[in-house]
């Protein structure tokens, strides 16, 4: 994606992911009410919002603290969405998240409100919460959700 493309409304971005709060966790799953994974959540929100998925997702690692020079998960949204600095992050925008120190970032919310995101969590499901300190710090990548 070019800079010169036009983010997707971060109202309507949010209202899609809204829409998937109380759906149950299920690893590499992405259908609403069903289940779903973080990036299954991200994946239900770009069908909502900009159309048809561009690529298949291949099987991926659930290993959170899976380590290399690779960032696959940012290299992929890369392909298809605008990437901004995380400090430009606002409500609308895609995070991807390092859950721990010197990991490949792995996890995905979107954010709600500067200080609230949703996010698939196991055991949880889709769930609205705090963007607190100790998420906030784990942001590793931004992207804004491109417009049709």
């Amino acid at each position: 994606m070019t800079r010169l493309q036009t983010a997707a409304d971060p109202d309507r971005v949010i209202a899609a992911a809204r829409d998937w709060l109380g759906t149950p966790y299920h690893d590499q799953a992405s259908l609403k009410g069903a289940g779903c994974d973080c990036l299954g959540l991200a994946r239900g929100v770009w069908r909502k919002v900009v159309g048809d998925e561009p690529f298949p997702i291949p099987p991926y690692s659930r290993d959170w603290g899976e380590t290399g020079a690779h960032e696959v998960l940012a290299d992929g949204a890369r392909r298809m969405m605008i990437q901004i600095k995380p400090c430009e992050a606002g409500p609308g925008t895609l995070v991807l998240f390092r859950m721990r120190t010197g990991a490949i970032a792995k996890h995905v919310g979107i954010l709600t409100a500067p200080d609230r995101f949703i996010h698939a969590y196991e055991r949880l499901g889709v769930i609205e919460e705090p963007l607190t300190p100790a998420w906030r710090r784990r942001i590793g990548f931004a992207f804004f959700f491109p417009s049709i």
